[in-house]
């Protein structure tokens, strides 16, 4: 079966499904390909007449706004063990220099941290445990987390999708290709982002690092 035949046997309640899901677990701080899956089913909404756009984009704020509160919830119950569990549990995404850079984030920008972590992809993941774990107000929480959920999932999708409608013909003759680059896209932003950590956690060592006393 060719590709764009099985897409079209791929149930729309489905789709929306696990965007939502996918997107609400990876914003309660589990590392999960929220922004590829979000992309990917925007390129399949464009390419498939029974997936609706909004519907999609609806599912998907909401995924990341339910998320991101129950996030917060852990977090501020949780505290600083929690992180430390996190880091021994996923060391390649809660380590101390990911959570370093993110704690500086928030104490930089704080509500602003919320809205445009919705954007990055690591501190998509810390968003809502760590503004928990650091007691931000909840009501400064809400309004960062709902203003962000809607315009990065509803915005994403909508930028994807009319991308899509424009390259239709090509999607649905070379559909993986489409989605491949979807994937690539998601893993290259998550690159950028390990990157910029690592830079972080060196320029911590070296400036942790004692200066040898002259030799008499």
């Amino acid at each position: 079966m060719h590709i764009q035949e099985w897409l079209e046997t791929v149930p729309a309640v489905s789709v929306y499904l696990l965007v939502g899901v996918v997107i609400g677990l990876e914003s309660l701080g589990i590392p999960l390909p929220g922004e590829i899956v979000l992309v990917s089913a925007s390129i399949l909404a464009a390419t498939q007449d029974h997936i609706n756009p909004f519907v999609l984009g609806a599912c998907a704020s909401i995924g990341a706004i339910l998320g991101d509160s129950a996030g917060y919830l852990i977090g501020r119950k949780g505290g600083q063990p929690l992180l430390h569990w996190a880091g021994r549990k996923f060391p390649k995404h809660f380590g101390p220099d990911h959570v370093a850079m993110a704690e500086a984030k928030f104490d930089k920008w704080g509500m602003w941290a919320v809205f445009f972590g919705r954007f990055i992809a690591l501190l998509r993941i810390f968003a809502g445990p760590l503004a928990g774990v650091l007691r931000m107000p909840y009501w400064k929480f809400l309004i960062a987390n709902v203003l962000g959920g809607i315009v990065w999932a509803g915005g994403t999708t909508a930028l994807i999708y009319s991308v899509g409608i424009v390259a239709e013909p090509w999607l649905k003759r070379f559909s993986y290709w489409g989605l491949g680059a979807a994937v690539l896209f998601g893993i290259g932003s998550f690159l950028v982002m390990k990157r910029r950590a690592k830079k972080m956690a060196a320029a911590r060592e070296a400036k942790e690092t004692p200066v040898a006393a002259p030799a008499d």
